[in-house]
């Protein structure tokens, strides 16, 4: 560490207390979902902390020995801090553009360039180190030697490494393990934030790789958990811990949806292709001829061929209505289904009113978070609503049903509808996936088939080819 603890700690408060640290769920630029966003633009504003920074970084570049003839912040953030540390230090500075003007001199570097002398590289933040070497190569187009770059935050997901292989050597006030060591001891993040926050790290690590005979960043993959590894995991819910069990043991992760409008047609499926399937998704109030009868009948069969019972209610009242919906009424779902689902556009309250009939039974729900219909409005705001929700009630909600996984925490499974063997869709809007693409490359857990297996010549062959192929999407994904 170039700087003490002691000074570090209330750096730290005060970079938090202006939200230049947010913690949360976050998509940056690079498509990732993260726990944790870093922005320091907004010192810009704060003239005493924008010294402060700047004064760290020159004493870590002194006490590291570093010997430079000027100084050159990395765009755009940077730019300030570098200004400062040679105004302050009288030390000649030079600007790197990043885009050619096409007017006036159209060069790339500005300042008093002599070419030998060495520059030392100043950045807010470092990732990958790609920012970082984008500065190096072209300073080095103008004769200027790099040699070192020092940063006030290292991410530690590979840029040191990247950058030490191109000679260059980094720097850093401190580390993120270092900032959530901090903020964990005054309190201002908990110990599951942390975790988060350093298994994001861990699974999404840049390492050097040779391409082409020069050197590139390639993230390196993530450990993918098995689902027998997930039921065992502390925070998994015993229906989701039952479910990944029974998904390991019979090597399914297909949800048949059974939706027809008879009970006898219902309860051959079940027994036909219970075999085949973790899952069965119901609808039972298209069933003209409904009775708890049968849904005692279904549960035997779910029982003799061990898959789940899965009623697509998708609830989207008020708490004291779905309660009432969920226990009583003609259906009384709670009494039969393992599983329901619902929307978030009520608010939690809709999960904690089934949540008090549904826990004492150790039953399940799953929140809609995204859907497979053309014009859908759960995206965005509305789908990180639903992941909130769902970790404020993770004693209850086991997961999502979504396009593509939407929470990076194991313990969550997400189911994704709309899936046939062939990309297309229907007439009233409804989008088909395929099981790879849904499986492989949106990281869901498990395929939900209706029509796909329902029009097929032979619904138990289909049945099986949809298994397979969703399954073998799922050992894929694991050997990544």
């Amino acid at each position: 560490m170039a700087v003490t603890d002691k000074a570090l700690g209330p750096l730290v408060s005060c970079l938090y207390d202006v939200e230049a640290f947010k913690f949360g769920d976050f998509v940056l630029k690079s498509g990732l979902s993260s726990p944790v966003y870093i922005d320091l633009r907004g010192i810009v504003s704060r003239p005493r902390l924008l010294s402060q920074v700047a004064d760290l970084l020159f004493q870590t570049a002194q006490n590291a020995g570093i010997r430079f003839d000027s100084v050159c912040g990395v765009p755009y953030t940077a730019l300030p801090l570098a200004t400062v540390i040679c105004s302050t230090k009288q030390i000649p500075m030079l600007i790197r553009r990043k885009e050619t003007k096409d007017y006036g001199t159209k060069r790339l570097v500005e300042g008093a360039i002599n070419p030998g002398e060495t520059c030392l590289i100043i950045e807010d933040v470092v990732t990958s180190g790609s920012s970082v070497m984008e500065t190096v190569e072209v300073l080095q187009q103008e004769g200027v030697k790099v040699t070192d770059v020092v940063v006030l935050l290292d991410r530690e997901q590979g840029g040191r490494d990247k950058l030490q292989a191109q000679g260059v050597r980094l720097h850093s006030v401190c580390t993120l393990s270092k900032i959530l060591e901090i903020l964990e001891q005054q309190k201002k993040i908990d110990a599951e934030m942390v975790g988060r926050v350093k298994r994001f790290i861990q699974e999404n690590l840049f390492v050097t790789a040779q391409q082409n005979g020069s050197l590139c960043s390639v993230k390196k993959a993530s450990k993918e958990l098995s689902f027998s590894a997930r039921a065992e995991l502390p925070r998994t819910h015993p229906a989701a811990a039952k479910l990944f069990r029974l998904m390991q043991r019979k090597e399914t992760n297909l949800c048949l949806s059974a939706d027809v409008s008879e009970a006898r047609e219902l309860l051959q499926l079940a027994d036909a292709l219970g075999p085949s399937i973790c899952m069965l998704k119901t609808h039972v109030d298209i069933l003209n001829d409904f009775t708890l009868d049968v849904m005692k009948e279904l549960t035997d069969l779910a029982k003799c061929h061990e898959f789940l019972i899965f009623e697509d209610r998708k609830f989207a009242d008020i708490g004291n209505t779905v309660k009432k919906q969920y226990e009583g009424g003609v259906f009384k779902i709670a009494s039969w289904a393992d599983l329901v689902n619902a929307h978030v556009v009520p608010g939690s309250g809709v999960v904690k009113g089934l949540q008090e009939v549904g826990l004492p039974l150790q039953r399940g729900c799953l929140l809609v978070a995204e859907m497979s219909s053309v014009g859908s409005l759960a995206t965005g705001t509305y789908t990180k609503a639903a992941v909130k929700i769902a970790e404020e009630h993770c004693e209850f909600v086991i997961g999502f049903i979504s396009g593509s996984r939407v929470s990076m925490k194991p313990e969550f499974l997400h189911l994704t509808p709309g899936v046939q063997l062939e990309a297309g869709g229907d007439h009233l809007g409804q989008q088909y996936s395929s099981p790879q693409e849904v499986i492989g490359k949106r990281g869901s857990d498990i395929i939900i088939v209706g029509r796909g297996i329902l029009s097929a010549p032979s619904r138990v062959e289909a049945a099986e080819v949809y298994r397979k192929a969703a399954w073998e999407a799922y050992l894929s994904r694991l050997a990544v």
